[in-house]
This record gives structure tokens, sequence and C-alpha cells, in this order.
């Protein structure tokens, strides 16, 4: 169960990121940590942490999750900033 929140934070990350060569290793301690594999060596990330810790730091890394928008908000937008409000 713990590992489960550890890998689907990287699963999101590297749906985010483009990036499949992300990976959590965990120890036996109960930590995580993350590693890139794309240069062929597992490259660390970041240093061994708590799943909650961990996982913050996990989504927080790469690039933002893009936001959903409408056309009825794109057009507010385009609207508020031709208004320059």
């Amino acid at each position: 169960m713990r590992t489960t929140r550890a890998i689907h934070a990287v699963e999101r990350l590297k749906t985010r990121s483009g990036n499949p060569q992300f990976a959590a290793i965990g120890l036996q301690n109960g930590l995580f940590y993350l590693v890139d594999r794309s240069g062929g060596s597992d490259a660390k990330v970041s240093d061994p942490l708590p799943l909650d810790d961990f996982v913050k730091f996990v989504d927080g890394f790469g690039p933002a999750k893009p936001r959903k928008a409408s056309k009825l908000d794109v057009a507010f937008e385009a609207q508020i900033k031709k208004s320059g409000k």
C-alpha cells in the first residue's frame, strides 16, 4: 500500500514530463528516492525521503500539470486582457 502512493506519484511525473525513465526506489527503512535512468545509469534526483515528503517532492518536480480551460474560459481571459484590467 505504501509503495503504491510513491509509484503513482512517479507515474504522474512520467506523464507530465514525457520521460518514461523515472523510477522510485524504496529502501527497507520506509524511505524512497527518485532516480532518472535516461542516461543509461541511475542518476539520483532526490535524497531518501519519507513517503509523504517523497510524494510532495515528486509532485513538485518537473513541469506543472497543464491547466484545463474551456473555450469560454479562454475567451473570457482574452476579453479581460483587451480591457486592460
